[in-house]
């Protein structure tokens, strides 16, 4: 505006702009405002502003087009060259490399990379290329720069180079983009025995252009700067001769300016320095109130508020300043006009900010929804209860949306079960699981309590129809009085006034509600409310249900973990022996262990770990534990058991894989050790597992140097067993990872913390057990943990006795009449015939058909066990004997009048042992 009076003349000469306009015309005519003719146009064009303007633009497109196409013509000259060049350089060294004498001898020996590849590097730092590459007719590489990827597919076309043909082309390869050449090498016969690649890349490679780039470009910018001078220099004298502008171009600017001025929806006022208004859009006219006849008049007498003339006449800078006219709030803006040496005065803008704070309510209103769905999104189903999830969706609207939240679930989707589909006549006994709200002295049903809905109230309307309630005042819903009238009033008079229930269901099953409330001291619930706990509440739903269901799948899982588990231990004296057996929390595992009974007073202590979580898991390690058991009946060596159940997992997996099963056993690793308490000895062997503790009587703690064996299912291994002398009252400690490995620590810190636990003497079993959790049990138990703490006796020596035996009938009744004495030394002598029986039997079984030394043992404990050894290595069998046979009757006899007897095996022979109980 501070050229008006040299662009606009008839604003000097007395003539105001006003708002008044000839009808059918829309905006006052002008004599030269008629449109002119063609030839009238080009003369317009031809005069002095137009021809400079296009002149001006000409010249400076004309030499920046030059300066384009000298450049790209020079970019392409110089691809082409690189491309040129590092085609040249790579075929070169390529070619060069592959004829060189002596290379078909090392690609046929034993180690082809050993030789080429020091050789390759040297030719490529003297070739000046990327790379050398020697393949064999596969594609893989013997030699690259980068060492590792010697040994993988080269990356390009070699199926022409193949069949004897050079091939070049250009790839993006491990060091960028390159250009490779690809040469066969050929023995005396022709044949392509390898092959030989070369590249570099393109960016490597240098052009002459490159240097000529920036005097072109250099040369181009003073030229495009020179013309631009001169000719800004001759439009400028122009301009300064006619103004800028023509009579036609005057009038077109008028027009557009007063369209504009008028169609715009702000408000526009000019004010002279003495407060006149000089100009007045309608949208000013509209918001001020202004009369017709405003242009022309003093701003103090048009009748405006005081407050609105000041600001209108004040002359000085205001932004987005709130003034309140009539029932609309206008931001106002305003400059003045001879800042820049225009005429005195000001411009005042006005716009209505009343819709906008209205839309910037609703704005706000959609951002809190969002930003509530948001926290919604991320807070809720946190974890896999059922339980707290509830909580969670309590706890995030009672902080944005509600006053009072409360969650009612049926009693089966606590327990992991699914409740009944279909319809509902009635709401079914709910147990309100979770609660929040501003205040706690509330008279709601508090979390715990179970209550049923009745049909009238929105709670049950809402269970049974599957469709969300809003009750926006209590005071006038009778419906709710149904329910508990007592309690009605009560909420009542707490001051609690609107409610939003939402049934909570998922894939079509209802599992419950949540109630939404708000007090009198917020605003009631409206429609737009209701989608919104909708939801919240879908949200809430699926992670309920999907709590549940694990719920479910957990207590399955551990209901058949512990079914495969030991129910009891067996009556022993052998081992005090405690344990403990501790679930994940968030899915069983496979480990276990077992304590099995062996013939001779010993005890076969296990402890295993299959890898994984879930049924799969649990079944394998069933499976596992039950083949520990069948296996332990043959009286095998701890090692030797190892390599049975290694080739059972074996097995196992291979028919996996022929079922095309993804349950394939990932892995397994296993301890077990076999101790006798009449030695004192104790034999034990592992398979990928952690080592056990042993615990001396002082408190001292060791780990046993025991060879840790491949895990269970890697096969072809042996395993190897170690025998240790366990002093009476030492503890053995066998577990599983779980005890000892966590996220937060590795293996040795928790080894060294259990070495810590356990350094205590004197303590029982069950207090080592529990000593240990305390000290090593994670805050979040991601594994299972299996205990096993078992503290040694030994048998008296009293109970112990041992006779040498000549092989020789005659001394069966010697050995028979030692026998006799001894059980009756025992005070057993109610067994002492079945007893002279079973040993006379076994005596003469390993006198006629065993020879070298018999040893006879007797072992009193729980039960009086006869052990007869020899160094023969067949073990009889129980048959039945024909009317004729003089034979085949004695073992049929021992095993009528022993309760267990069997067959075991040692290095020097085996023993034939019978057990019988005692009353």
């Amino acid at each position: 505006m501070a050229r008006i009076s040299g662009r606009f003349p008839w604003l000097t000469s007395g003539r105001r702009f006003t708002r008044q306009r000839p009808a059918g015309h829309g905006r006052r005519a002008r004599p030269d405002s008629s449109p002119k003719p063609a030839a009238g146009r080009l003369r317009s064009l031809a005069g002095s502003r137009s021809v400079a303007g296009q002149m001006f633009l000409l010249q400076v497109l004309i030499v920046l087009l030059l300066v384009v196409a000298a450049v790209t013509t020079l970019l392409v000259q110089s691809r082409s060259d690189r491309f040129q060049s590092a085609r040249d350089r790579s075929l070169a060294a390529a070619e060069s490399f592959a004829h060189s004498p002596g290379l078909v001898q090392v690609l046929r020996s034993p180690n082809p990379s050993a030789v080429l590849q020091p050789l390759t590097e040297a030719a490529r730092k003297k070739a000046g290329v990327d790379f050398i590459v020697v393949m064999n007719r596969a594609g893989i590489r013997y030699t690259h720069p980068l060492p590792s990827r010697i040994g993988k597919r080269f990356v390009g076309t070699i199926g022409p180079s193949l069949a004897g043909h050079v091939t070049i082309e250009s790839v993006y390869g491990p060091l960028g983009h390159e250009v490779q050449a690809v040469v066969p090498v050929t023995d005396a016969k022709g044949s392509v025995v390898g092959l030989v690649s070369s590249g570099m890349r393109v960016s490597r490679v240098s052009s002459a252009i490159d240097r000529q780039l920036p005097v072109v470009l250099g040369s181009g910018a003073a030229a495009l700067a020179l013309t631009t001078a001169g000719t800004a220099l001759v439009t400028r004298r122009l301009r300064r001769q006619t103004h800028g502008l023509g009579p036609a171009e005057m009038t077109r600017m008028y027009e557009h300016h007063d369209a504009v001025l008028h169609a715009v929806r702000e408000g526009v006022l000019i004010v002279d320095a003495d407060g006149g208004v000089l100009l007045a859009n309608d949208e000013a006219r509209r918001l001020l109130g202004l009369p017709p006849d405003a242009e022309g008049r003093r701003v103090a007498d048009l009748g405006l508020a005081p407050r609105a003339t000041e600001l209108l006449t004040s002359g000085s800078t205001v932004t987005d300043e709130v003034l309140p006219v009539g029932d609309r709030l206008l931001a106002v803006n305003n400059r003045p006009t001879d800042s820049r040496g225009g005429p005195p005065g000001s411009v005042t803008t006005l716009r209505d900010s009343t819709e906008l704070l209205a839309l910037a309510g609703k704005a706000e209103a959609a951002q809190s929804r969002l930003r509530l769905l948001y926290d919604a999104s991320m807070t809720i189903g946190t974890t896999l209860d059922v339980q707290r999830t509830a909580e969670e969706l309590t706890q995030v609207a009672v902080t944005w949306f509600a006053d009072y939240v409360t969650v009612d679930l049926a009693e089966a989707v606590l327990s992991g079960e699914e409740p009944p589909a279909g319809s509902y006549s009635e709401a079914p006994e709910l147990h309100r699981v979770a609660l929040a709200g501003i205040r706690d002295d509330h008279p709601l049903y508090r979390a715990g309590e179970l209550h049923r809905y009745v049909v009238p109230s929105p709670m049950a309307t809402g269970f049974i129809t599957g469709r969300s309630v809003l009750v926006s005042d209590l005071r006038a819903a009778d419906d709710w009085r149904a329910q508990d009238a007592e309690r009605f009033q009560l909420v009542l008079n707490y001051g609690v006034q609107s409610l939003i229930t939402v049934p909570l269901q998922a894939r079509g099953v209802l599992m419950g509600v949540a109630n939404f409330w708000r007090s009198r001291e917020n605003t009631p619930f409206e429609e737009g409310d209701l989608t919104l706990a909708e939801e919240m509440a879908a949200r809430a739903a699926v992670c309920i249900d999907n709590a549940r269901r694990f719920t479910r799948e957990h207590a399955v899982a551990v209901t058949l973990q512990h079914s495969l588990l030991p129910r009891g231990l067996p009556e022993q004296n052998a081992l005090d022996i405690a344990h403990r057996y501790l679930p994940a929390k968030t899915g069983v595992g496979g480990d276990w262990f077992d304590v099995i009974p062996l013939p001779g007073a010993r005890i076969a202590l296990v402890v295993g770990d299959v890898v994984g979580h879930g049924l799969h898991a649990a079944a394998t390690m069933g499976r596992l534990r039950t083949a520990v058991q069948n296996f332990s009946t043959l009286d095998l060596p701890p090692d030797e058991l190892l390599s049975f159940l290694d080739e059972l997992v074996n097995r196992i997996d291979q028919e996996a894989i022929a079922a095309n099963d993804e349950a394939v056993v990932a892995g397994a690793t296993c301890v077990y050790a076999i101790y006798d308490p009449s030695t004192g000895r104790c034999t034990m062997a592992r398979a990928g597992h952690l080592p056990p503790a042993l615990v001396r009587p002082d408190g001292s703690v060791e780990f046993p140097d025991l060879p840790a064996g491949a895990p269970l299912g890697v096969g072809g291994l042996p395993f190897e067993a170690v025998e240790l002398h366990l002093p009476e009252s030492s503890s053995l400690v066998l577990y599983t990872d779980g005890l000892v490995e966590d996220r937060r620590q590795d293996i040795e810190t928790g080894m060294q913390e259990l070495s810590t636990a356990l350094a205590h003497p004197g303590r029982t079993p069950h207090e080592t057990c529990e000593a240990v959790l305390a000290a090593l049990l994670p805050g979040r138990q991601r594994d299972d943990i299996a205990l096993l703490v078992a503290r040694t006796h030994l048998l008296p020596p009293d109970r112990i006795a041992t006779w040498e035996i000549p092989s020789e009938p005659a001394a069966v009744a010697a050995a028979r009449a030692n026998i006799t004495e001894q059980v009756a030394r025992w005070g057993l002598e109610e067994a002492v015939f079945s007893t002279e029986l079973i040993v006379s039997e076994l005596i003469t079984n390993a006198i006629l058909y065993a020879s070298g030394p018999i040893r006879v043992r007797l072992l009193y404990d729980r039960t009086l066990i006869c052990e007869v050894s020899d160094t023969g290595s067949t073990a009889p069998h129980l048959r039945y004997a024909a009317v004729e046979d003089e034979g085949g009757r004695g073992l049929f006899l021992v095993a009528q009048l022993a309760q267990h007897w069997g067959t075991r095996y040692t290095p020097e022979g085996k023993i034939i042992w019978a057990e019988q109980t005692l009353h």
